[in-house]
């Protein structure tokens, strides 16, 4: 199916004031945006305008009972010039489960993908050409109708931003594991990129910055004793020769660049262990050492090395990733895959010509 989408230029472009040697990670929005309304029972046709501000009402129910949702993907220039979304279809399965938890309608795969593409090229030019920068693409879903009574809207407006991107850590950073502090407990909206999860989120990672660290690293809401997540990425070990990550629950996000990567490691020969982790493992990992990596993995990330880790009161540290290291290989091989200088024997690239 496709989609005639209306295009209203902008008559400002701000092409010209961007700096893109030195984007930093949502510092700029492009020119346009994608806006789609919902009510009396459907979604209506998608448009295209001059990013800018949306009318609503301090009464939308968004504010006040939180059902917002978004998902997080990238836009890539291949070698040949044609830009990329990477994997736009397991982004909207995602999406899928995020509305469906937050009781929001769910988005047809055409008209998600439709709209993600119209945008792109719409924005053509905003997709950067510099080495480990991409277009990132910010859809959002929101409850806007407008009344006080608690309650399921009836009303959403569905809207996608891009920005182009730099990387989102500069440097390997340092994380506190977390045992007081919950993000997410089974049962409850962990596995959901709904908007409450990273509210929630801020205060203890705000403390944890002021003892020194870039993010938390969390743990389970039960007993704090096995590893969730590291801030807002998923997070991976090496630990005698094999890549462990945590096994997937309703606590943590099924992310699709933890999928890529385990995907790929085991292409790499490595062995792939998908299961609890729990922090006396990880202490006696780095008592042995037998821990070589520990890294933070994500659309925003990417890969995002981790050289230190602050156990019950005990600094562990880890060498900086060299050429030799899996996560370093693995964000290569994923960058030359998305570039097109690899084959994408995954069907992972959705082309726009």
């Amino acid at each position: 199916m496709t989609i005639d989408i209306p295009v209203t230029r902008t008559t400002q472009s701000r092409l010209a004031e961007t700096d893109f040697n030195n984007l930093g990670f949502g510092t700029y929005i492009s020119d346009h945006m994608l806006v789609a309304d919902y009510h009396s029972g459907v979604w209506h046709k998608p448009y295209i305008r001059p990013f800018g501000e949306i009318g609503m009402t301090p009464a939308i129910l968004a504010l006040h009972y939180g059902q917002a949702i978004f998902e997080g993907m990238k836009a890539f220039r291949m070698k040949d010039g044609r830009i990329n979304i990477f994997r736009p279809h397991r982004h909207h399965q995602r999406l899928l489960r995020s509305l469906d938890r937050m009781c929001m309608p769910p988005i047809a795969e055409d008209f998600f993908i439709h709209s993600l593409a119209a945008i792109i090229r719409a924005d053509a030019d905003w997709v950067p050409t510099q080495e480990g920068c991409s277009l990132y693409l910010r859809p959002v879903v929101f409850a806007t109708e407008s009344r006080l009574g608690v309650k399921v809207s009836d009303e959403y407006k569905f809207v996608v931003l891009t920005s182009p991107v730099g990387p989102y850590f500069t440097k390997p950073i340092r994380v506190k594991v977390e045992q007081h502090y919950v993000r997410a407990a089974e049962g409850g909206t962990g596995f959901a990129k709904c908007a409450g999860n990273y509210g929630g989120a801020f205060y203890p990672t705000a403390l944890a910055k002021k003892e020194g660290f870039d993010q938390v690293l969390w743990t389970d809401a039960q007993s704090h004793q096995y590893i969730d997540e590291s801030g807002a990425m998923n997070v991976m070990f090496v630990i005698d020769g094999k890549i462990v990550t945590p096994q997937l629950t309703s606590a943590i996000l099924d992310g699709v660049t933890r999928d890529s990567i385990l995907t790929l490691a085991a292409e790499m020969g490595m062995t792939v262990e998908q299961r609890r982790i729990s922090v006396a493992e990880l202490e006696t990992a780095f008592k042995n050492n037998t821990l070589t990596e520990a890294f933070g993995v994500g659309t925003a990330a990417v890969v995002s090395a981790i050289t230190g880790i602050h156990i019950h009161g005990t600094d562990y540290t880890l060498a900086p990733p060299d050429a030799s290291s899996f996560q370093l290989r693995v964000k290569q091989l994923l960058s030359e895959l998305r570039a097109g200088i690899r084959p994408d024997t995954h069907g992972w690239n959705y082309v726009i010509d």
